[in-house]
């Protein structure tokens, strides 16, 4: 489990990809606290550590991860949000991420405001169903809390430390996202929905 809190921005040493999936390595200055096995959140995707050294890591993509994520759009020299799973005895600084990515979100638009930045996310029904204002979201890794919500998009503002500690500071329109609702309004929906059908009968 992570908390989208984001400890390093890792760069993409080498990638290959085929049929069977993609192999990735990364740098980064999280190396020594990773072991072989271990649990990694790469731009909000949980992924696990194959190999590591004193300089990064490598991971594995499997084709249905690279189908439902942004990955498969990673290139050699990218730089990625990475976090460690979240220990026990840490303070849950921004909300319950499991690394598993609902969907892909679109950047619609970003407009300055104040020290700040606005960034316009589309999203499909399938996913800005589980939205709510001042609820949380995780883009790219990123706990992140939604400002505005739309029929089809999510907005969040983001604070000076964001854009500088993520790759979100980096964002421009028609980037891809990946998106992962809050579980807690998934776990809802599924508890409710027996007795959603039982009020329509």
């Amino acid at each position: 489990m992570f908390t989208g809190l984001v400890g390093d921005l890792g760069t993409v040493e080498a990638l290959e990809s085929g049929d069977e999936g993609a192999r990735l390595r990364i740098a980064t200055r999280l190396a020594g606290e990773i072991g072989e096995g271990d649990s990694v959140a790469v731009n909000g995707v949980c992924l696990t550590a194959t190999s590591v050294d004193a300089g990064g890591f490598a991971a594995e993509a499997m084709n249905q991860t690279l189908r439902v994520t942004a990955l498969g759009a990673l290139a050699k020299g990218a730089r990625v949000n990475l976090e460690l799973a979240m220990k026990a005895s840490e303070r849950l600084g921004g909300h319950i991420v499991q690394g598993h990515a609902d969907g892909v979100g679109t950047v619609a638009s970003i407009e300055e405001d104040g020290f700040a930045r606005r960034l316009r996310v589309a999203l499909g029904p399938d996913l800005v169903r589980y939205a709510v204002e001042k609820g949380s979201i995780c883009l790219s890794g990123v706990s992140l809390t939604v400002s505005a919500l739309g029929p089809d998009w999510v907005e969040v503002s983001l604070i000076p430390e964001t854009l500088e500690r993520t790759t979100l500071g980096e964002a421009t329109a028609g980037d891809e996202l990946n998106v992962e609702c809050d579980v807690v309004a998934k776990y809802v929906e599924r508890l409710m929905k027996p007795f959603a059908a039982e009020g329509d009968s």
